[in-house]
């Protein structure tokens, strides 16, 4: 009988003929793993490089020569709320510059942090002042000023010359007193008028005129303030000089008071000045020089760099100014609407000599010679024939 071996045969061949395919796919899954181990060593290997290159990068870095080495002392800042080491006495002790928390240039202090501390608390209490004090009550202080003459001129009206203008004159400024009273006026007045815009244009004028011409507006007017701020030194000074002689206090200033300068009615003797122009004539000396000091410390800061310094002077150049500008409006009321025959002594250099009796009654009997029969009360009859004598100068204007 004949025994068939092909199908044994078949399975033997069939089995060598499997073995190279599984031989190609253990290749295969030995390549893959290979190719993902070397994916994932180069991943690694970017990922440890970047510190390694930033390092490399930081080190490379070197500060030019000239360069201002600013740092700050180390300190540790601690991350607590306990007493003494809490984060609210950290800042605070950074803040008012207490030993090891301050700023250096070179090992010294810096121009602009005073005294070396790196937060300067001086910046928040000059912002409280300004907002809360100054640009709160300076628009209401003018207002107010101009409203109580508005209301004294209503209720007292014009203060007129007794018994009318008489037609003779004396002499009572000088030409050169005349010169220096405008130049100062016109001076003070534009800086008055341009300092009131930079301070009001952000809260007043914006919404009025819009952004635009606002900031022409103020540039315009900053320009022209440091321009014409010099000049008023020079007009202050002037001044000073041409309107000292006669402005000294006496005793007729003090019944001058007494009757309130004859303003509610009566009369309030004086001579050259009486003490409202002498008043006016010192105050515009005192607080004039501190606008001229501090307006010199903001034009020119390099004068005193320490930033404090530059704080003070902007809040008391604002006080200064607005004090200075209601008494100013105060002086240009009676010199002008307020009394009659007052303007004409800066405009033509003399006065009526009624007009000089009733408000000068000394100084008309010092220049004349003749007495008056009560320094205390009415003027005295006046004389038949005309007098026309020159004043001495000196004083403040009129």
């Amino acid at each position: 009988m004949k025994t068939v071996l092909m199908p044994a045969r078949a399975g033997h061949e069939s089995g060598r003929a499997s073995e190279p395919a599984n031989l190609m796919t253990t290749a295969r899954w030995r390549h893959g793993h290979a190719r993902f181990v070397l994916l994932a060593a180069i991943i690694c290997a970017m990922i440890l490089a970047v510190p390694l290159a930033n390092g490399v990068r930081a080190q490379s870095v070197r500060p030019p020569s000239n360069a201002v080495d600013s740092t700050v002392s180390k300190i540790n800042i601690p991350t607590n709320t306990q007493r003494k080491n809490s984060i609210s006495n950290f800042w605070r002790q950074l803040r008012h510059g207490e030993k090891g928390f301050s700023t250096t240039e070179g090992g010294r202090p810096t121009a602009w942090v005073r005294g070396g501390r790196l937060i300067q608390a001086e910046g928040e209490q000059w912002r409280l002042i300004h907002n809360r004090y100054i640009m709160r009550y300076s628009g209401p202080v003018l207002l107010v000023t101009l409203g109580l003459l508005a209301l004294f001129f209503l209720l007292r009206g014009r203060i007129g010359i007794e018994g009318g203008r008489s037609g003779r004159t004396i002499a009572r400024f000088s030409l050169m007193q005349r010169i220096v009273h405008w130049f100062t006026a016109g001076v003070l007045i534009f800086l008055a008028f341009t300092g009131l815009i930079l301070l009001f244009g952000r809260t007043a004028l914006l919404p009025l005129i819009g952004k635009s011409a606002n900031a022409v507006l103020t540039s315009a007017a900053m320009q022209g303030h440091n321009l014409f701020g010099p000049l008023f030194i020079v007009a202050l000074v002037w001044l000073f000089f041409a309107f000292l002689r006669g402005n000294f206090l006496d005793l007729a200033d003090l019944r001058w008071i007494a009757r309130a300068g004859g303003l509610f009615g009566g009369h309030a003797s004086s001579g050259r000045y009486n003490f409202g122009e002498k008043f006016w004539f010192w105050f515009l000396s005192i607080i004039g020089l501190a606008m001229a000091a501090t307006g010199t410390v903001l034009e020119f800061p390099w004068i005193f760099p320490d930033l404090w310094d530059m704080q003070l002077a902007t809040l008391v150049h604002a006080i200064g100014a607005i004090s200075l500008i209601a008494l100013a409006l105060g002086h240009i009321y009676i010199g002008t609407i307020g009394m009659e025959g007052a303007l004409e002594s800066m405009t033509t250099g003399e006065v009526d000599e009624a007009w000089a009796r009733q408000h000068h009654d000394l100084w008309f009997e010092e220049i004349t010679g003749r007495p008056l029969s009560d320094h205390d009360g009415a003027p005295a009859e006046q004389p038949q024939g005309g007098v026309t004598a020159k004043a001495e100068s000196g004083g403040a204007p009129g």
